[in-house]
């Protein structure tokens, strides 16, 4: 039995061996393609739905958690809870997460709660999780976690190469012009995060070439740096377990991390990723 519970929401992929843990909690964003609403959760088929997002004229939606869904976490038997969420940047579940979090605390004295926006989304929040994770099982105590893991938040770094960027042009996030670049000449820009925000860093012509610098950033930016071989690097595809592999093979050559994970995107992170898009955080 467990004092802690790690939430987290949707855009936040787990390792296999931890979906069904009783120390993590995912809960879901909801969809919205051509009229038709979609949970993000384990019952969602994401080759239908990656199916649909195609098929649609319209601009896909999401919606997040609302405050209600987080209270019910929060109910659970423990002392301590850690909330995870995806960028404040790019959805409002933080300030949902933080609205039940007030709401709670003025009936409940007994738990600690933590919620942390991970300037991030996807594996980036997986690292989050799987650290307080580590933290909570050294014997860390509450206050102690708290700011490593924001400590740790702030050193994470995320990077995307995306097949198809139409989602992110129809929801404002690129501009229309490079959107049509991409689409007419096989330009594949270079994506990151940065303060929680959506930078574009580089293009290229064809994935693979992205995929190269890509990769050639990582190992420039790790390089000397012996911190490395502590920590996780996670990549996250859309229906793209090939070119993940690749990415990891090629990454495993020029970087020294202790564990190279691959994942499958959410429903959430493929509504935006599109088939073939792959996510590295480290």
């Amino acid at each position: 039995m467990y004092d802690y519970k790690i939430i987290a929401d949707s855009s936040c992929e787990l390792p296999t061996s931890y979906k069904d843990d009783e120390r993590f909690a995912l809960v879901p964003f909801r969809m919205e393609v051509d009229g038709v609403n979609y949970k993000d959760n384990s019952s969602l088929n994401i080759k239908k739905f990656l199916e649909s997002i195609k098929q649609s004229k319209t601009c896909p939606k999401s919606s997040c958690p609302s405050p209600d869904i987080f209270l019910r976490q929060f109910e659970a038997d423990v002392r301590r809870i850690y909330v995870i969420t995806i960028s404040g940047k790019l959805s409002g579940c933080y300030n949902s997460a933080m609205l039940a979090k007030s709401l709670y605390e003025e009936e409940h004295e007994d738990k600690q709660i933590i919620v942390i926006d991970s300037q991030s989304a996807s594996g980036g929040e997986c690292l989050l999780a799987l650290k307080a994770m580590e933290l909570e099982e050294e014997g860390c105590d509450f206050d102690e976690i708290s700011v490593r893991l924001t400590n740790y938040r702030d050193h994470i770094s995320t990077y995307f190469v995306l097949d198809n960027i139409e989602t992110l042009r129809k929801n404002g996030r690129l501009s229309r012009l490079r959107a049509l670049a991409a689409n007419t000449l096989n330009i594949k820009p270079l994506l990151a995060g940065e303060n929680g925000d959506i930078i574009q860093l580089g293009r290229a012509i064809g994935l693979r070439k992205a995929w190269n610098s890509m990769v050639k950033r990582i190992a420039e930016e790790t390089a000397g740096i012996t911190d490395m071989k502590n920590r996780r690097l996670i990549i996250t595809h859309c229906n793209n377990f090939k070119g993940a592999k690749l990415v990891r093979d090629m990454l495993k050559s020029c970087t020294d991390f202790k564990e190279y994970i691959i994942m499958n995107t959410s429903g959430l992170s493929s509504l935006y990723a599109n088939e073939g898009g792959i996510i590295v955080v480290y």
